[in-house]
């Protein structure tokens, strides 16, 4: 497919088609723009404000969310799309091409603390990032009641691959959510804290869509689980909510009911670092703990005689999270253990 370079205000999410897009936002420095890659299917029953996008490289050092979307650019067939897909397997350009969490070669912002008020519109977050934001604000929302933003550890974490959400406090909302973040067939299904500002999931959720973020995979690299889930959950969701056409079983682990959901919204999930160190981690992520046990050592190489400090879980569950890098600082969230929690259909 021919690939158009169009504007923001140029871009066609309504008419019936595929459209293959680079929609170019001014560039800070230079005299060019940044392409965001966009593709659109619409189908015959597309209604104004319904559809789905799906969201990769939100981070630009997360690479399972844009290789599951781009695989997903080549399998689904225009003929059996029914209403509205959009797909951007790298939405955070500027940190893709430097391979770097936050946008460093340019305003070094977190796109995924960038959903704040005023992004985009004001001369102190008006550059390329809060643009980014204010982009998938007035473009895509509007037309789109289903999001996925898929995210993984990069260098900061290990996580037990799965979606995740916030605490929801409309009921239907809530288990329509759960019910698609099933859908992935992952080890675990995540609920987590919703206290950090400027978060894409959040916005979403605040507006009333069916939002699924995930946690596909860690180090820069590419988990081939983390792609199988995220390629097999978006797809899922695009049958299950009426904009694709087609029949689709559970695999991995939700087809075999050892799927289970865990919170982390509790703040004694998480272990910090008292102190610079490294981290020898002694279980895997999606492990079981106990509170109490030792899940980890952390060593202070400047003190070589002093025993290592033992990293306890402080609640029963299984490991969401834990350090990646040996290296870790002080204060940084080395381990964190989800609480099971049952799930009501």
């Amino acid at each position: 497919m021919e690939r158009h370079v169009v504007t923001a205000a140029e871009l066609d999410l309504v008419s019936p088609g595929r459209r293959d897009y680079w929609v170019a936002l001014p560039h800070d420095g230079i005299w060019g723009d940044h392409l965001i890659p966009l593709t659109v299917f619409v189908g015959p029953e597309a209604v104004p404000g319904k559809g789905l996008v799906a969201f990769g490289s939100t981070h630009g050092n997360e690479y399972e969310g844009p290789i599951a979307i781009k695989h997903l650019l080549g399998e689904i067939d225009i003929a059996d799309v029914r209403g509205r897909i959009i797909l951007v397997p790298v939405l955070n350009v500027a940190a893709f091409r430097a391979g770097t969490r936050d946008s460093v070669n340019d305003d070094g912002v977190n796109l995924n603390r960038a959903f704040v008020a005023d992004a985009g519109r004001t001369p102190s977050l008006g550059r390329i990032t809060h643009r980014i934001a204010a982009f998938v604000r007035t473009a895509i929302w509007p037309h789109v009641h289903v999001v996925f933003d898929m995210h993984a550890g990069g260098e900061v974490a290990q996580f037990a691959l799965g979606p995740s959400f916030h605490p929801i406090a409309d009921p239907e909302q809530n288990r329509r959510i759960e019910e698609t973040a099933r859908w992935f067939g992952s080890p675990i299904v995540l609920v987590y804290q919703n206290e950090t500002p400027g978060l894409l999931t959040s916005e979403a959720e605040r507006l009333g869509k069916l939002t699924i973020g995930a946690e596909l995979g860690w180090g820069r690299s590419a988990q081939p689980d983390g792609i199988r889930f995220a390629r097999h959950g978006i797809r899922a969701a695009a049958i299950h909510c009426d904009q694709l056409r087609g029949t689709i079983a559970p695999i991995a682990h939700h087809a075999d009911g050892t799927q289970r959901k865990i919170s982390t919204v509790d703040r004694r999930s998480i272990v910090v670092a008292p102190f610079d160190g490294h981290y020898e981690a002694l279980k895997k992520p999606a492990d079981p703990v106990r509170a109490g046990e030792t899940i980890a050592w952390l060593h202070d190489f400047q003190h070589l005689d002093a025993a290592p400090w033992p990293v306890r879980s402080q609640v029963d569950g299984l490991l969401a999270a834990q350090a990646w890098g040996a290296r870790v600082t002080q204060g940084q969230h080395i381990a964190i253990t989800g609480q099971i929690e049952d799930w009501v259909s």
